[in-house]
C-alpha cells in the first residue's frame, strides 16, 4: 500500500516510520508512506496558501489551486482521496478494514478554518471525521487512520500478534488480558486461564467480551448480528447481573 499524506507540517510525520508496527511494516516495504507539502505547490512567493473567505468571516481559508496541483502530483487511477474533516464519515473498524483494501491512499489535512469547497465537491472521494470534536488540523487523524488501517495489512503483525480478538474488529470488545504474576497485591488471574484447557478459556473469553460490550458499550450490540450461542450467553449474562 501506498499512503500520501498532503500537509502543511510534512516534518509532523517524520517519526511515524520509525516506531513500532508502523516502522517495521515500512522497513519490510510493506507500506510507503510520503508526507507532501502543499506549500511547495503555491504560486506565492512567500509560498502562501491560504486568502480571506469570501463573504466574509474570521479566520482564513486554504486556496484550491495549490492543493489540486498536490492531489494531481501522486494522484493515479487507484487512488482514494480523503479529505480529514468533522463534517465527514465517522471513522471506526469497518472503516479501517475497508481501507486497508486500497492500493493506494491520499489523505489531505486541512488547516486554518478549512479548504475552498470547491476541492471537497471535485476533486476529494470522501471525507473522514475520527469523533465529534475539532482539532487544528487534519494531522492527528491522518495518523491515527494510518496507525489504524496499515496494521490490517497482509503480514504487517507477526505470528504473535492478531488484530481478530481485539475490540471492535468482530462488532465486540475484547475479553480482558492477563500475565504474570499469578497474583499481584491480592488480586488473582481467573483460575480457567490457567487451566489449559482451551475450549474453556475460548467459552471464558467469549462471555467476557460480550459482557464488556453488554456494560460498557451496549450501542454496539444493536448494530451485531449475534450468533444462536452468543444470543444465549448474552441472555445468561443480563440474568446474572439482573438486567
Amino acid at each position: 500500500m501506498k499512503i500520501d499524506i498532503l500537509t502543511l507540517f510534512p516534518e509532523f510525520f517524520s517519526p511515524l516510520i520509525s516506531w513500532s508496527i508502523i516502522g517495521r511494516a515500512y522497513e519490510d516495504n510493506k507500506i510507503a508512506i510520503n508526507s507532501i507539502n502543499i506549500r511547495d505547490f503555491s504560486q506565492n512567493k512567500h509560498r502562501k496558501v491560504d486568502d480571506y473567505p469570501f463573504g466574509g468571516g474570521s479566520g482564513m481559508v486554504m486556496k484550491p489551486e495549490p492543493i489540486f496541483d498536490a492531489i494531481s502530483s501522486v494522484k493515479n487511477k487507484n487512488s482514494r482521496v480523503i479529505y480529514l474533516s468533522p463534517q465527514g464519515k465517522k471513522f471506526n473498524q469497518e472503516l479501517a478494514n475497508e481501507l486497508s483494501k486500497e492500493e493506494h491512499l491520499i489523505l489531505l489535512c486541512g488547516h486554518y478554518e478549512g479548504i475552498d469547497n470547491r476541492v471537497i465537491e471535485h476533486y476529494v472521494d470522501e471525507e473522514i471525521s475520527i469523533g465529534d470534536f475539532v482539532l487544528t488540523g487534519g494531522e492527528i487523524p491522518a495518523m491515527l487512520i494510518i496507525d489504524a488501517v496499515v496494521r490490517l495489512l497482509p503480514g504487517v503483525l507477526r505470528s504473535d500478534e492478531s488484530f481478530i480478538d481485539e475490540s471492535h474488529y468482530n462488532g465486540l470488545l475484547e475479553y480482558p488480558q492477563y500475565t504474570r504474576p499469578r497474583e499481584f497485591k491480592g488480586h488473582f488471574v481467573p483460575n480457567v486461564l490457567l487451566s489449559g484447557n482451551h475450549q474453556k478459556i475460548g467459552t471464558w473469553r467469549k462471555e467476557e467480551a460480550l459482557k464488556a460490550t453488554l456494560l460498557k458499550r451496549p450501542d454496539l450490540l444493536e448494530k451485531k448480528t449475534l450468533s444462536k450461542e452468543e444470543v444465549v450467553i448474552l441472555s445468561k449474562i443480563k440474568k446474572d447481573l439482573e438486567l
